[in-house]
């Protein structure tokens, strides 16, 4: 039996304002602010449910009826998805810790996480008419945006900084975007792309301003549940830049609960930045509900290197709501630990990676984390997307 999307509309984060779901939408007109996909979940419940999902393919598609793509030619997929739940015993006890997980994004097309988003976003782009996409990127997604953009036989125009690591500029080049390299920094690039798009009409697939990206990344709440066996951890770490990852899952914890699949019991989510770009730290500590853009943001984790996000309420909701909390680490202490996680499990972790292990200590310091808590570190992507020589 097919699977059919019970997409209904979309929603304003801010105000919730409600649009219809079959056209091309940036931001919400009534507030500028992402829009999110709905769906009819109480319809859907009665038969989606953990039993389903038994057999289905190994990629997010699995979850096609909470995903908006309604028809399933326009399914782009590379194998993105069901990404590898790791035991990570040893560095568990080298942090101090009894149980850490890692969520090895890396595994995904692409070697990043930006797979997930980018797959959904320009499939659904696709299903709804356009004709020529547009990002700017810090590296990542800019990669997969080309890898989909060239699935799906559409052009993409990429803007990213003239510092971006050669790994991943190649990576944008051999697949076919259209990438000019600026300097400054990824705010920068959103500039130019926003010109573009006033000029040429093309669709902006910027972090948050269209609705999709996000449907893409919140699958990685959908897999935990399933990877753990039909519960979620007490806590979860995740790098944020723009912050997609951790507010999409933050949604599907919403859906799932919705569905019935669990109860109003959440993991703490903790927001971890570089000390050279922290903006969603500095707003959660003064208690802000948004967050001020960040001056000279510098950091070698160039996933980090946001500083300003359009959706810093949403990540400032998600964090606050669940206890968690939002902490700053430094690029030495990134480094320092992507090369104790590589040592303790066999996993080369990009330095995003480094920074949410790194955190781990000075949490526990400050009374943010306890030794017994079940703990799922997110590895946003490949250490060999950095190398540099």
């Amino acid at each position: 039996m097919p699977r059919t999307s019970a997409l209904s509309h979309l929603s304003c984060t801010r105000c919730g304002a409600s649009y219809e779901s079959e056209r091309l939408w940036g931001l919400s007109p009534c507030c500028q602010k992402p829009l999110y996909p709905r769906y009819d979940l109480a319809s859907l419940a009665a038969t989606f449910t953990p039993e389903t999902l038994r057999g289905r393919e190994p990629t997010l598609w699995r979850y096609a009826e909470v995903l908006p793509v309604r028809d399933p030619r326009y399914r782009l997929t590379l194998g993105e998805g069901m990404t590898p739940l790791l035991p990570a015993p040893r560095l568990a006890a080298a942090l101090g810790m009894r149980t850490v997980w890692l969520k090895d994004e890396g595994q995904n097309p692409t070697a990043s996480f930006k797979a997930r988003g980018l797959a959904l976003a320009v499939a659904r782009a696709w299903e709804l008419g356009a004709t020529e996409l547009a990002l700017p990127t810090a590296g990542n997604a800019g990669s997969a945006a080309a890898a989909y953009a060239a699935a799906a036989g559409l052009p993409v125009h990429i803007v990213a900084p003239d510092d971006t690591p050669f790994p991943l500029v190649e990576e944008m080049r051999q697949l076919g975007a259209d990438l000019q390299l600026i300097p400054g920094l990824i705010t920068d690039a959103g500039a130019r792309i926003a010109e573009g798009v006033r000029q040429h009409g093309w669709f902006d697939l910027s972090t948050l301003k269209e609705p999709y990206r996000v449907e893409g990344k919140k699958t990685m709440g959908y897999e935990l549940f399933e990877q753990l066996g039909g519960r979620l951890p007490d806590v979860i770490i995740y790098p944020t830049g723009g912050g997609t990852g951790l507010v999409g899952m933050w949604k599907a914890f919403e859906e799932l609960e919705a569905l019935g699949w669990i109860g109003s019991q959440r993991p703490r989510m903790i927001s971890v930045q570089a000390e050279g770009c922290a903006p969603v730290v500095r707003a959660w500590q003064n208690g802000a509900d948004a967050a001020e853009p960040w001056v000279d943001a510098h950091t070698y984790a160039s996933g980090l290197r946001v500083p300003r996000a359009v959706g810093d309420f949403l990540m400032l909701d998600a964090i606050r709501s669940s206890g968690g909390a939002a902490i700053a680490v430094t690029d030495e202490a990134m480094a320092e630990t992507v090369t104790t996680i590589g040592r303790t499990t066999g996993v080369f972790a990009a330095p995003e990676g480094g920074a949410v292990a790194a955190a781990v200590p000075q949490l526990r310091a400050r009374g943010w984390l306890e030794p017994e808590e079940e703990v799922v570190l997110f590895i946003t992507g490949s250490g060999l997307k950095y190398i540099r020589g």
